[in-house]
């Protein structure tokens, strides 16, 4: 398990894309990782596969960038199937605007709902009412207006909105992976 200081953050991945020409978001792949890990078995080869063609390249452009990119996804997954539920959207942090934020958290939003919409119906038929209105709001978010105010009310209405984001992404990959990760349930035995 790699430590917190470990973990990469939007600033290096969006680093990372500007050194490959891009200027997309990492928010936007990161939201895909998400649905992608929950929903399917996604190797390594096939996340370096796709990260090269949301950037427009045909490989990293170095050994080290290929390897940054794989320790997003292997984050990104041991982050989800932690019994700890600490995963984390990856999204512009303080650094940025209150708007930039918002923008991002869109990103990933429509990242995430992108890979459901292609995974059709199927997965849908088992998923909890929990977990489908989760994602029936995000429609929502991704749709929400991102120029906001610095203001402290927009400020705790984005963090609420971040963290219903987060907890869809883990409420899906829960119910895609049953017992992954080990958490405790409402449930208890009466004696």
């Amino acid at each position: 398990m790699s430590s917190i200081d470990d973990r990469l953050d939007f600033s290096m991945l969006a680093d990372l894309f500007l050194i490959h020409g891009s200027m997309q978001s990492p928010a936007f792949l990161d939201g895909r990782l998400c649905a992608e890990l929950a929903l399917h078995d996604l190797t390594a080869e096939a996340w370096l596969e796709e990260v090269c063609i949301g950037l427009g390249v045909e490989q990293p452009r170095d050994r080290e960038s290929a390897e940054t990119l794989l320790d997003w996804r292997r984050q990104t997954l041991e982050a989800l199937a932690d019994s700890a539920l600490n995963y984390e959207p990856l999204l512009p942090d303080e650094l940025f605007s209150l708007a930039e934020r918002a923008r991002g958290l869109q990103e990933w939003t429509l990242g995430f709902l992108e890979v459901l919409e292609d995974a059709g119906d199927t997965p849908r038929k088992h998923w909890s009412d929990a977990l489908s209105e989760a994602i029936t709001d995000l429609a929502g978010l991704a749709q929400m207006e991102t120029d906001l105010d610095e203001s402290s009310e927009n400020e705790n209405d984005l963090f609420a909105l971040t963290e219903h984001a987060r907890m869809a992404a883990m409420l899906l990959y829960t119910e895609q992976h049953p017992g992954q990760p080990q958490v405790e349930t409402e449930t208890t035995t009466r004696h």
